[in-house]
């Protein structure tokens, strides 16, 4: 049995699941699906072309599937796609994909925390388990993957990538795409380190840990190009998924990753 409040706008088109809370002055558009178990707090906004999974609960002032910020949209049928378990807090928006990027859709993943005054732009994907702070802000088509945290404040340039394990200091720029498992910072942004603390709470050993610090130590810390120091990587280094992971992303980047600082600690 859903609690709707009465003050709220629901359109009878949408598609609620069981045990739905609905606030005052809540408004959920047509073409809206809404999972099992979430909450939507008073004064939420959720516009058409919206999934969202089970669980979830958005924040007041919370505007999800507005319209894309993009001169390019043509007022086509685009998508947010919501996985389980998301917090989206107070005045965060997401919106919607396009038709001309290609994808149509812009992606959260399950398990993901949304803070306040957060902007995801058009055909952004979000992965699982990631932290996105109060007023970061990505613009379209950034990729964020899982277990991933950008600090308070943060910049996204367009078609940004961010790896897996990655966490990114507060009021950042992101100019370049931020491998897999470090720690980035400073301004301008660059590589200051591994992830340790962040891979540790998630059950990487100590081996493993610095078996991916060695692995960045060669590729920024060697005096080699990025080609030789992931073609000597390659060679060198036991093929785990983890050396994959990285290989594979910096092969993949498109806007070039992160450097390393000017002056090493």
């Amino acid at each position: 049995m859903n609690n709707i409040h009465p003050l709220a706008t629901v359109s009878p088109n949408a598609k609620l699941g069981d045990n739905i809370e609905v606030g005052p002055y809540v408004f959920i558009d047509d073409n809206v699906e809404i999972g099992d178990g979430c909450r939507i707090l008073p004064n939420a906004t959720i516009f058409s072309y919206v999934k969202m999974g089970r669980d979830c609960t958005v924040f007041p002032g919370a505007v999800v599937g507005a319209i894309p910020q993009d001169l390019k949209f043509d007022g086509e049928v685009s998508w947010v796609e919501i996985g389980d378990r998301v917090n989206i807090r107070e005045c965060a928006t997401i919106n919607r994909g396009t038709k001309a990027s290609g994808k149509g859709v812009t992606r959260i993943g399950s398990d993901t925390l949304v803070m306040s005054y957060v902007h995801i732009a058009h055909d952004c994907t979000v992965g699982n388990h990631c932290i996105l702070v109060s007023k970061v802000a990505i613009a379209g088509e950034t990729d964020i993957a899982d277990w991933a945290i950008l600090g308070g404040g943060s910049l996204a340039h367009q078609f940004t990538q961010v790896g897996c394990h990655a966490m990114i200091g507060g009021a950042s720029k992101l100019t370049k795409d931020v491998p897999p498992y470090v720690l980035a910072g400073r301004e301008p942004i660059c590589f200051e380190g591994v992830n340790r603390i962040g891979l540790a709470r998630r059950g990487f050993s100590e081996e493993k840990i610095n078996e991916i610090k060695d692995i960045y130590e060669t590729l920024y810390f060697q005096g080699m190009n990025v080609s030789d120091a992931l073609a000597y990587i390659e060679q060198n280094f036991p093929k785990t998924e983890e050396r994959e992971t990285i290989i594979g992303f910096i092969r993949g980047s498109k806007r070039g990753i992160i450097p390393r600082p000017k002056a090493r600690k």
